[in-house]
């Protein structure tokens, strides 16, 4: 994030796009309450009426997958109606002439027919966006979750470089992150293109502090994503995987190649909590420690660096992740040090090796009040980004075109899928699917279907279906709601065991980041009779600690 999360309760616009933020980030869609109680604007934009529409001033219900053509078309009508901020453009930004005459195309009239949004609500919300004082965009998911997730982001980015809503206090853009300390994975290392402080794998500099640090030479090629790895499985390059706290086998789209991604493999590890359905899979298991049981840290979303300290003890063999790896390493005889005996030994060669880190410690990050980069052991931490400058320069405004998904309803899949998370159940529900009571709240699988569609398909909520895609197909019930719009329908992947829902979802992917499209996909929907359940045993009941 660009800005830290206690300032969105003092953001006078907010505009929230593809984010289920009160299902998905429950205590920060708090913050966006108290600026709607401060006098705030909302506006959603979204393919489905989720619960924070409903506070909203203006939703814009957009077609799934025509994110690009609906922000090119808010470009035009920003700068077409002179509510750029001139000043920041001239000062700070580059590409300004060239970006004003590529989206001279993306007219308000076009936009409505390509995104089913009215042209008026597009132009109130683009002109509402401009002209307040300040402007927050927070999104999640639903923007990268595509083929043209980069696109997305891109030009997303030019409505805040062009309203000069970056590096101010209460605005910025804020991607909110899908898991716990995603973003201090990142922080780490755990990318293929960088290494902690996310400093560049291709760099020769890099390479040279690095090979310093831990006396090895360093591979000068950028790595392979997950999904690339998973390729590799199946062709036989990759013959061993080593999968640490997550539930691959639920969590990526079209499970049928990840299964036999995970089967062609000469030697599977997984690392996890739980003996999850990746960890049966596996060859050995190493049963980790949750994060009740460990000391160490959490970055979070808006890049606040916090303290982690044990609740309680960890389970039989369980241990932190740290150590197993530690140990691991040790046991292969590699010449890089890993004689860590805490975890603090282990922040602290962060913080050597980061600039980003260079002035914490963990007691510098007791309270969890400082936000990287922190540069120095004096600095009081940056809660809000770009302030005076870009890490590059000046800003880049981006000329983004209008890319479809990679799959579009047609005569034999007449409906659009996307799928998401429900508040209830986190995630593959690997946690909350233990908690009883949630249970109540959310029992199984469903899929959200309009009442227009559940008319022309002869279907009542309750009642079973076969829904298929290219990929395969699972039974599941339904649900009759106007949440989706019509010719839309919404599945959660939280039930695995009863309703696998990424055996149906896309697996094309951005070519850039290699994210795939799990927000789009073409079905048919067919009512189906309902499957013998008796074997079938909660998840709470199943899979316990190790």
């Amino acid at each position: 994030m660009s800005n830290s999360i206690p300032e969105i309760e003092d953001c006078p616009f907010l505009l929230c796009v593809g984010t289920n933020m009160t299902e998905c980030h429950p205590i920060i869609a708090v913050r966006v309450k108290k600026a709607l109680r401060k006098g705030a604007r909302l506006f959603t934009i979204d393919p489905r009426e989720i619960p924070l529409a409903k506070m909203a001033e203006g939703h814009v219900q957009l077609r799934i997958g025509t994110d690009t053509y609906l922000f090119n078309a808010m470009a035009k009508v920003i700068i077409d109606e002179g509510l750029v901020d001139q000043e920041f453009l001239d000062t700070r930004t580059e590409g300004f002439e060239e970006l004003k005459a590529h989206v001279q195309k993306f007219t308000l009239s076009e936009a409505e027919k390509i995104t089913g949004v009215p042209a008026e609500l597009i132009r109130e919300t683009a002109v509402g966006y401009a002209s307040a004082e300040r402007a927050g965009i927070y999104y999640t998911l639903g923007v990268t979750e595509h083929i043209c997730g980069v696109g997305n982001v891109q030009s997303l980015c030019n409505l805040a470089l062009l309203t000069g809503n970056l590096g101010k206090r209460a605005a910025g853009i804020n991607p909110l992150r899908g898991q716990n300390n995603i973003q201090g994975a990142g922080d780490v290392g755990a990318l293929p293109n960088s290494y902690p402080g996310f400093q560049s794998v291709d760099v020769p500099e890099v390479q040279a502090k690095f090979e310093k640090a831990w006396g090895v030479p360093m591979d000068p090629d950028k790595g392979i994503t997950k999904l690339k790895a998973l390729d590799w499985a199946v062709e036989g390059t990759l013959k061993g995987m080593w999968i640490c706290g997550e539930n691959t086998l639920v969590s990526d789209p079209d499970v049928h190649h990840t299964r036999h991604a995970l089967e062609s493999l000469d030697f599977l590890i997984v690392q996890d909590m739980f003996l999850t359905d990746t960890a049966k899979m596996a060859d050995v298991v190493l049963p980790a420690s949750a994060f009740t049981e460990v000391d160490g840290f959490f970055t979070n979303s808006d890049r606040r660096v916090q303290r982690l300290r044990p609740a309680a003890p960890s389970p039989g063999e369980a241990k932190p992740d740290w150590w197993i790896i530690a140990e691991i390493a040790k046991k292969i005889g590699t010449t890089v040090n890993f004689d860590y005996s805490k975890a603090e030994e282990v922040f602290d060669e962060l913080c050597d090796l980061s600039p980003i880190y260079h002035g914490l410690s963990y007691a510098r990050i007791d309270k969890g009040t400082l936000h990287w980069p922190v540069p120095t052991k004096d600095h009081p931490g940056t809660p809000v980004l770009h302030i005076g400058e870009f890490p590059r320069g000046l800003g880049k405004l981006q000329c983004v075109e209008y890319q479809p998904p990679a799959e579009v309803p047609d005569d034999e899949y007449p409906w659009f899928l996307t799928t998401g998370r429900r508040l209830a159940t986190y995630h593959t529900n690997t946690m909350t699917g233990r908690a009883k009571g949630l249970s109540v709240l959310a029992p199984n699988e469903w899929l959200e279907l309009h009442p227009m569609d559940a008319e022309e398909l002869g279907l009542k909520s309750k009642e079973w279906v076969k829904v298929t895609s290219r990929r395969g197909d699972v039974l599941t019930r339904v649900k009759v709601t106007k949440a989706s719009p019509p010719g839309t329908m919404f599945m959660s992947f939280a039930f695995p065991e009863e309703t696998p829902t990424n055996y149906i979802t896309n697996p094309e992917a951005d070519p850039i980041t290699e994210t795939p499209e799990l927000k789009v996909a073409a079905i048919r929907v067919e009512k189906a009779e309902a499957p013998d359940l008796s074997d079938f045993d909660p998840m709470f009941q199943t899979k316990k600690r190790h």
